[in-house]
């Protein structure tokens, strides 16, 4: 499976973000804890260069959580400041706010040797689409700035606000890369949501899914789903899973389709528990 997903609104979002970088001390990439490697946007390493950058792993809650810690450990390894939250708790915001105002202070520290005036810092956010973008915005900004939905591509333009009177941010558009080399990344993608249903597979997407957790987290699908793991005939599995979530068509026959789209919401719910797809690098 080849996904590509590149619509004209990001092309665009690319060439802005590259016109407005000049404006920003530093840049707060968002990433989906769930796949934190994955959900980096490559195209984007490439216009960033070697701006100030603090990674943000969103949605730590739905991961696995000592791979976050390894994730955390990775990326303050290649010099970036790093955070894990949820957007659902206060003190997860302000660890944010906190590390933002740290790294500005040393940005207006070397102003002042300079000679010159510091001024209120500006940041830009970014991330790939559905990584929790405006529902964090919201919460930084304490109120409703940034359109939200549980949709990838719900913003369409950039906009400055105002965080808690410690600096401006620059929101920006969910931006994807034309093509996924490497297929697994768009699995991954698909799998957390970041790529629009519409445009994918869900049974490919779901088999992706349960093989994994075979793989890696056996003890779920044992538990969730009462598979057989020494039985690897994935329609048997799908069968399994269909009759016992109820799935079901007249006569009693499985609906597949139905039944791929438990798989997948219940990994996006978090009833699968902790998961994460993505194993740091040594």
């Amino acid at each position: 499976m080849t996904i590509q997903w590149f619509p004209g609104h990001m092309a665009k979002a690319k060439r802005e973000v590259q016109e407005k970088l000049k404006l920003v001390d530093f840049v707060i990439e968002l990433v989906d804890a769930r796949a934190p490697q994955s959900s980096q946007n490559p195209m984007l390493h490439e216009v960033l260069g070697q701006k100030n950058k603090l990674i943000v792993l969103m949605k730590k809650d739905l991961a696995d959580q000592s791979l976050t810690v390894q994730w955390l450990d990775y990326f303050r390894q290649q010099g970036h400041a790093a955070l894990a939250v949820d957007v659902s708790q206060k003190h997860d915001i302000q660890s944010i706010v906190k590390q933002a105002k740290q790294m500005g202070q040393s940005i207006n520290e070397k102003r002042k040797e300079k000679g010159i005036k510091p001024r209120s810092l500006r940041a830009m956010i970014l991330g790939i689409p559905n990584v929790g973008k405006s529902t964090l915005i919201n919460r930084l900004a304490n109120k409703k700035r940034a359109q939200t939905g549980d949709k990838p591509g719900v913003t369409k333009q950039q906009q400055w606000i105002k965080i808690q009177g410690q600096f401006e941010l620059l929101d920006t558009p969910g931006i994807l890369w034309p093509k996924f080399e490497d297929e697994e990344v768009g699995y991954k993608l698909a799998a957390i949501g970041s790529i629009k249903d519409q445009i994918l597979p869900l049974d490919d997407i779901a088999v992706y899914i349960l093989r994994f957790l075979k793989e890696h987290y056996p003890a779920i699908l044992v538990d969730r789903y009462g598979l057989q793991l020494d039985d690897e005939d994935i329609v048997v599995w799908f069968d399994t899973i269909g009759k016992k979530r109820g799935c079901l068509e007249s006569g009693g026959v499985v609906d597949y389709e139905k039944t791929s789209d438990v798989i997948i919401q219940d990994l996006r719910s978090g009833k699968l528990g902790g998961i994460t797809f993505d194993q740091p690098k040594n």
